[in-house]
């Protein structure tokens, strides 16, 4: 082998002469130069997909945003009565009123007679939100409890009368303004916000995520809500899940409040399959439960906006899901009208004042509740509230399910 072979990016070897033929004044194309020439295209190129992907995230973002329907008519409504209504306790503490509206004008008209528009609030949720976001609590309020309903306007701005009435009648006659004024009037707790979510928004959601699993103990068939189902674990789709939480007539005893136990049992499905199935974290996944989300919502101002609701989302997403709990007020037939509920005191206003201070509440299934109040003699701890002589007394316990619960093993 000659002695003059090298490796070619040896100077010895003449690695870095310039190509033969070049004269003195040629410049020459190094390595480096190629380096630098492809990295121009590259910083160009990624700088190109940046500005894309920075258009389309901003697109999306408008998108989600102008989903969301904004309620200033209850905001100024509410702002007539302020010093009327109970003042925060808790700082940091938020009470979010839900309510589910069975109006059946245009695309819900499917679902019963379209009657003008005319609505009432076909499910109320009290949302408590602590103010550590270790714990959230919804309370329940049944549609057909009797409650002082104070003055409220309708929408065109007449007056109503204070009345004793159905609680769902307040959402008929003065709107969402006026359910919140009964709630607090009722409760004594600040409602800091609300949303207001109709038929279509809730099928959308549900189907966003690819079906809801719930256990049925027997066969459903209720051609009023459009539902066929056999017994045992089932994946309920958008317009099944519609059936599932409106269905009285077909499933259990036709009462409004197994009707809402199952509300909060599949609700609590609902969150744990958000939670556990990596939807939060997974962006093509995430965007069409926002998309469905932001569509099916009127809100305060305060909450109108995706940035908005997205500081609340986040700040509950470290919640377990067995922090997330479920209970109905305690509520018993009422007296004049065994069709009707009335609250069932001291035990409500212990329940309301535990959430208005931002106390803790536990909630175990009904039949684990009865089976404790039978061994306590009917005193369960959720009678009390206030310390013994051996320290402060625990936690109350209610009749509910959380986020956790595989229904299909209790």
């Amino acid at each position: 082998m000659s002695e003059s072979a090298g490796p070619p990016d040896d100077p010895a070897a003449g690695g870095d002469r310039p190509p033969s033929g070049s004269g003195s004044g040629a410049t020459p194309v190094t390595g480096a130069g190629h380096r630098r020439h492809w990295l121009r295209w590259t910083a160009l190129g990624a700088s190109f997909v940046v500005l894309v992907a920075a258009g389309v995230g901003a697109w999306l973002y408008r998108k989600l945003d102008g989903n969301i329907r904004t309620d200033t008519s209850t905001a100024a409504e509410l702002k007539v009565y302020e010093r009327e209504r109970p003042a925060s306790v808790v700082h940091d503490a938020e009470n979010i009123l839900l309510i589910g509206s069975d109006s059946r004008a245009g695309d819900n008209r499917k679902y019963g007679r379209d009657d003008g528009g005319s609505q009432r609030s076909d499910t109320t949720i009290l949302l408590h939100l602590a103010a550590d976001r270790k714990s959230v609590t919804a309370m329940s309020l049944p549609r057909d409890l009797m409650v002082e309903i104070p003055v409220c306007h309708g929408a065109d701005g007449a007056a109503t009368k204070k009345q004793f009435a159905q609680f769902n009648w307040a959402f008929e006659l003065g709107g969402t303004a006026c359910t919140i004024r009964t709630v607090e009037k009722m409760t004594g707790i600040r409602i800091d916000h609300h949303m207001v979510v109709d038929f279509d928004g809730f099928k959308d959601m549900v189907d966003a995520v690819d079906g809801v699993e719930v256990c049925l103990k027997k066969p459903v068939d209720d051609a009023d809500a459009h539902l066929k189902l056999p017994a045992g674990r089932q994946k309920l789709d958008g317009e099944q899940a519609l059936g599932y939480v409106r269905a009285r007539k077909s499933i259990g005893n036709g009462s409004d409040t197994e009707r809402m136990d199952r509300q909060q049992q599949f609700l609590g499905a609902l969150v744990n399959k958000v939670q556990s199935d990596g939807v939060l974290l997974n962006p093509t996944r995430l965007y069409p439960v926002l998309d469905a989300a932001t569509k099916a919502l009127t809100t305060d101002p305060g909450l109108d906006s995706l940035k908005d609701l997205y500081e609340l989302v986040r700040g509950l997403r470290n919640v377990p899901t067995d922090k997330v709990q479920f209970l109905t007020v305690p509520r018993q037939p009422y007296a004049a009208n065994a069709n009707r509920d009335e609250l069932v005191q001291p035990d409500a206003d212990r329940l309301f004042k535990r959430l208005r201070k931002d106390d803790p509440v536990a909630v175990v299934p009904a039949d684990e509740l009865k089976r404790d109040d039978e061994k306590n003699n009917g005193k369960n701890n959720a009678a009390t509230d206030t310390p013994d002589a051996s320290g402060p007394s625990p936690t109350p316990t209610y009749s509910g399910n959380n986020a956790a619960a595989d229904l299909c093993k209790q």
